[in-house]
Protein backbone atom coordinates (compact mmCIF):
# COMPACT_ATOMS: atom_id res chain seq x y z
CA UNK A 1 0.00 0.00 0.00
CA UNK A 2 0.94 3.56 -0.98
CA UNK A 3 0.96 6.47 1.24
CA UNK A 4 1.82 10.12 1.32
CA UNK A 5 3.80 12.01 3.77
CA UNK A 6 4.17 16.19 3.55
CA UNK A 7 6.29 18.56 5.55
CA UNK A 8 5.02 22.59 6.00
CA UNK A 9 5.82 24.98 7.85
CA UNK A 10 3.08 26.96 7.88
CA UNK A 11 4.40 30.43 9.83
CA UNK A 12 1.66 30.64 11.71
CA UNK A 13 -1.03 30.62 8.77
CA UNK A 14 0.91 34.12 7.77
CA UNK A 15 1.35 34.42 4.27
CA UNK A 16 4.12 36.77 2.45
CA UNK A 17 0.85 39.20 1.90
CA UNK A 18 1.07 40.01 5.90
CA UNK A 19 -2.47 37.39 5.84
CA UNK A 20 -3.24 35.29 8.54
CA UNK A 21 -4.98 33.08 6.45
CA UNK A 22 -5.97 29.70 8.01
CA UNK A 23 -8.46 29.20 5.15
CA UNK A 24 -5.37 29.49 2.56
CA UNK A 25 -3.16 26.93 4.42
CA UNK A 26 -6.21 24.45 4.03
CA UNK A 27 -6.38 24.53 0.22
CA UNK A 28 -3.01 24.33 0.58
CA UNK A 29 -3.08 21.40 1.88
CA UNK A 30 -5.70 20.01 0.44
CA UNK A 31 -3.89 20.79 -3.07
CA UNK A 32 -0.75 18.54 -1.05
CA UNK A 33 -3.85 15.43 -0.38
CA UNK A 34 -1.24 14.00 1.73
CA UNK A 35 -1.98 10.92 4.23
CA UNK A 36 0.46 12.44 6.92
CA UNK A 37 1.22 16.19 7.39
CA UNK A 38 3.71 17.30 9.59
CA UNK A 39 3.51 20.99 10.23
CA UNK A 40 5.59 23.35 12.05
CA UNK A 41 5.24 27.00 13.81
CA UNK A 42 1.66 25.96 14.29
CA UNK A 43 -0.75 27.47 17.10
CA UNK A 44 -3.07 25.00 18.60
CA UNK A 45 -6.40 26.41 17.73
CA UNK A 46 -4.91 26.80 13.81
CA UNK A 47 -3.50 23.01 14.40
CA UNK A 48 -7.84 22.13 15.55
CA UNK A 49 -9.09 23.97 13.26
CA UNK A 50 -6.81 22.59 9.86
CA UNK A 51 -7.73 19.05 11.32
CA UNK A 52 -11.26 19.47 11.38
CA UNK A 53 -11.48 20.87 8.04
CA UNK A 54 -9.14 18.22 6.48
CA UNK A 55 -10.95 15.72 8.81
CA UNK A 56 -7.76 14.14 10.17
CA UNK A 57 -6.81 12.81 13.43
CA UNK A 58 -4.43 15.40 15.12
CA UNK A 59 -1.36 14.83 17.23
CA UNK A 60 -0.23 18.20 19.11
CA UNK A 61 3.42 18.99 20.39
CA UNK A 62 4.00 22.20 21.90
CA UNK A 63 7.67 23.44 22.52
CA UNK A 64 6.62 26.87 23.72
CA UNK A 65 4.01 29.02 24.22
CA UNK A 66 2.63 32.22 22.18
CA UNK A 67 0.01 34.67 23.27
CA UNK A 68 -0.74 31.92 25.97
CA UNK A 69 -1.27 29.27 23.26
CA UNK A 70 0.32 26.40 22.73
CA UNK A 71 2.84 26.52 19.89
CA UNK A 72 5.05 24.21 17.93
CA UNK A 73 4.58 21.12 15.85
CA UNK A 74 1.58 19.28 14.98
CA UNK A 75 1.01 15.69 12.52
CA UNK A 76 -2.31 15.45 10.79
CA UNK A 77 -3.00 11.71 10.01
CA UNK A 78 -5.80 9.46 7.81
CA UNK A 79 -4.07 6.76 9.15
CA UNK A 80 -5.06 5.96 12.97
CA UNK A 81 -2.58 7.15 15.85
CA UNK A 82 -1.78 4.68 18.21
CA UNK A 83 0.24 6.82 20.05
CA UNK A 84 2.15 10.15 20.46
CA UNK A 85 4.58 11.60 22.73
CA UNK A 86 6.88 14.95 22.50
CA UNK A 87 10.28 15.35 22.90
CA UNK A 88 12.64 18.36 23.67
CA UNK A 89 15.14 19.50 21.39
CA UNK A 90 16.13 22.78 23.16
CA UNK A 91 19.74 23.43 23.17
CA UNK A 92 21.26 26.47 25.60
CA UNK A 93 19.23 29.49 26.02
CA UNK A 94 18.25 29.44 22.30
CA UNK A 95 14.74 29.63 21.35
CA UNK A 96 12.61 26.51 22.46
CA UNK A 97 12.89 23.31 19.65
CA UNK A 98 11.38 19.97 19.79
CA UNK A 99 9.39 17.04 18.15
CA UNK A 100 6.87 15.15 18.21
CA UNK A 101 6.88 10.94 17.29
CA UNK A 102 3.53 9.38 15.90
CA UNK A 103 3.19 5.60 16.29
CA UNK A 104 0.47 4.95 13.04
CA UNK A 105 -1.00 1.52 12.21
CA UNK A 106 -1.22 1.01 8.32
CA UNK A 107 -1.88 -2.75 7.34
CA UNK A 108 -0.95 -4.44 10.76
CA UNK A 109 2.38 -2.44 10.42
CA UNK A 110 3.24 0.05 12.88
CA UNK A 111 5.03 2.87 11.41
CA UNK A 112 7.44 5.83 13.54
CA UNK A 113 6.73 9.49 12.08
CA UNK A 114 9.08 12.08 13.92
CA UNK A 115 8.13 15.46 13.25
CA UNK A 116 10.53 18.32 14.35
CA UNK A 117 11.84 21.42 14.21
CA UNK A 118 15.97 22.28 14.77
CA UNK A 119 17.35 25.86 15.33
CA UNK A 120 19.22 28.59 13.17
CA UNK A 121 23.33 28.08 14.99
CA UNK A 122 24.49 25.61 12.69
CA UNK A 123 26.21 23.93 16.65
CA UNK A 124 22.44 24.35 17.57
CA UNK A 125 21.62 21.98 14.41
CA UNK A 126 24.57 19.50 14.90
CA UNK A 127 23.68 18.87 18.61
CA UNK A 128 20.08 18.44 17.62
CA UNK A 129 20.55 15.83 14.87
CA UNK A 130 22.63 13.96 17.45
CA UNK A 131 20.14 14.30 20.13
CA UNK A 132 17.52 13.01 17.36
CA UNK A 133 19.42 9.95 16.50
CA UNK A 134 20.81 8.59 19.48
CA UNK A 135 17.94 9.04 21.61
CA UNK A 136 14.81 8.66 19.74
CA UNK A 137 15.41 7.57 16.21
CA UNK A 138 17.76 4.41 17.09
CA UNK A 139 15.42 4.05 20.20
CA UNK A 140 15.23 0.35 20.75
CA UNK A 141 11.39 0.36 21.65
CA UNK A 142 11.19 0.69 18.15
CA UNK A 143 9.65 -2.16 16.38
CA UNK A 144 8.59 -0.55 13.05
CA UNK A 145 9.73 1.99 9.57
CA UNK A 146 10.76 5.22 10.30
CA UNK A 147 10.21 8.34 8.80
CA UNK A 148 11.57 11.66 9.96
CA UNK A 149 10.39 14.92 8.51
CA UNK A 150 10.51 18.44 9.33
CA UNK A 151 12.07 22.08 8.46
CA UNK A 152 15.23 21.17 9.33
CA UNK A 153 17.02 24.77 8.97
CA UNK A 154 19.98 23.44 7.38
CA UNK A 155 20.86 26.07 4.75
CA UNK A 156 23.56 24.79 3.07
CA UNK A 157 24.95 21.03 3.01
CA UNK A 158 25.77 19.97 6.88
CA UNK A 159 26.02 18.05 9.68
CA UNK A 160 22.19 17.16 10.44
CA UNK A 161 21.81 15.75 6.11
CA UNK A 162 24.84 13.50 6.46
CA UNK A 163 23.95 11.89 9.75
CA UNK A 164 20.45 11.24 9.07
CA UNK A 165 21.58 10.07 5.72
CA UNK A 166 23.34 7.25 7.40
CA UNK A 167 20.60 5.61 9.25
CA UNK A 168 18.14 6.59 6.70
CA UNK A 169 17.46 7.27 2.92
CA UNK A 170 16.34 10.41 1.29
CA UNK A 171 16.05 12.48 -1.97
CA UNK A 172 17.92 14.83 -3.37
CA UNK A 173 17.09 17.70 -1.21
CA UNK A 174 15.36 20.22 -2.58
CA UNK A 175 14.78 24.41 -2.45
CA UNK A 176 12.04 25.27 -0.13
CA UNK A 177 12.53 28.97 1.42
CA UNK A 178 11.69 31.53 0.47
CA UNK A 179 8.58 30.15 -1.13
CA UNK A 180 7.79 32.86 -4.23
CA UNK A 181 11.54 32.14 -5.21
CA UNK A 182 13.28 29.04 -3.29
CA UNK A 183 17.35 29.09 -2.62
CA UNK A 184 17.47 27.18 0.56
CA UNK A 185 16.71 23.70 1.19
CA UNK A 186 15.37 24.01 4.71
CA UNK A 187 12.34 21.12 4.74
CA UNK A 188 13.19 17.46 4.16
CA UNK A 189 11.90 14.08 4.22
CA UNK A 190 14.03 11.11 5.27
CA UNK A 191 12.87 7.42 5.63
CA UNK A 192 14.60 3.57 6.35
CA UNK A 193 15.11 1.10 4.22
CA UNK A 194 12.14 -0.97 5.05
CA UNK A 195 10.52 1.77 3.12
CA UNK A 196 10.42 2.70 -0.42
CA UNK A 197 10.00 5.94 -2.40
CA UNK A 198 8.16 6.11 -5.36
CA UNK A 199 8.14 10.19 -5.90
CA UNK A 200 9.35 13.25 -4.06
CA UNK A 201 8.82 16.67 -4.98
CA UNK A 202 8.32 20.15 -3.84
CA UNK A 203 4.47 21.74 -3.95
CA UNK A 204 4.90 24.93 -5.92
CA UNK A 205 1.29 26.03 -6.73
CA UNK A 206 0.51 29.68 -6.98
CA UNK A 207 -1.09 29.05 -3.70
CA UNK A 208 1.59 27.83 -2.19
CA UNK A 209 3.74 30.84 -3.23
CA UNK A 210 2.03 33.22 -1.11
CA UNK A 211 0.15 30.87 1.71
CA UNK A 212 3.68 30.67 3.93
CA UNK A 213 7.34 31.63 3.45
CA UNK A 214 7.64 27.85 3.24
CA UNK A 215 6.75 25.59 0.42
CA UNK A 216 5.56 21.83 1.43
CA UNK A 217 7.91 18.97 0.69
CA UNK A 218 5.72 15.71 -0.46
CA UNK A 219 7.23 11.98 -0.48
CA UNK A 220 5.08 8.86 -1.78
CA UNK A 221 6.29 5.68 0.52
CA UNK A 222 5.74 2.20 0.61
CA UNK A 223 6.81 -0.80 3.02
CA UNK A 224 8.81 -2.82 1.32
CA UNK A 225 9.67 -4.96 4.49
CA UNK A 226 9.32 -4.74 8.18
CA UNK A 227 11.86 -5.00 10.70
CA UNK A 228 12.50 -8.09 12.17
Amino acid sequence: MNFSVASYNIHRCAGLDRRVDLERIADVLKEVDADLVGIQEVLRPQADALAERLEMELAMGPTAKRNGLPYGNAVLSRLPIHGSQTFDLSWASREPRGGIRLDLAMNGVLLHLFNVHFGLKVRERADQVRMLVRDHILHEDLTGPRIVIGDLNEWFPGPVGRLLRRELHGPRIRRTHPAPLPIFPLDRIYWDRHLVSDGFRVHRSRLARVASDHLPVVARLRIASAPV
